[in-house]
């Protein structure tokens, strides 16, 4: 029986750097496939669909100015991207409020028919507020168009 026998020397430093390098390139590959496979295109796309569809405003507060008389004071209009969270005056002064004591009833009574329906369409206002109802609807029409989505 001839047998050869070959006697190989391995060096414990070059088996762990071997290993090390296997382990990262395996982890590497795997990334790479995470974050440049097709399933990821599919599901950013999906996610962005959803929220444009849902999105109609620019989340934030705005105002606009009224003028009456001397008498200044803002119409603040504060939404999420989907929805108008609340409408109320801002900067309404002492005289204001008594010179004008239909202004806050009135925008009570627009602001509530405003957050059931989430639109400024189809809005009703009594005969008897009808020119207060019209400012102050078209000063809300005014901040909800700056928080709209191009």
């Amino acid at each position: 029986m001839s047998s050869k026998t070959k006697i190989v020397v391995l060096h414990m430093k070059e088996v762990i750097y071997t290993a090390i390098f296997l382990v990262l390139a395996i982890l590497m590959i795997a990334l790479l496939v995470l974050m440049f496979g097709p399933d990821k295109d599919k599901e950013t796309a999906a996610t962005q669909a959803t929220v444009s569809e849902d999105a109609r405003y620019i989340a934030g507060v705005y105002t606009t100015a009224i003028e009456l008389n001397d008498n200044n004071f803002d119409v603040q209009v504060t939404v999420d991207s989907s929805h108008i969270n609340s409408i109320k005056l801002v900067n309404l002064s002492e005289t204001a409020t008594a010179m004008y004591p239909l202004m806050e009833p009135t925008l009570e009574n627009l602001a509530s028919q405003i957050y059931s329906s989430q639109s400024t369409d189809h809005i009703t206002y009594e005969d008897d507020n009808k020119y207060t109802s019209m400012l102050l609807l078209e000063a809300i029409k005014s901040a909800l168009s700056k928080a709209a989505l191009s």
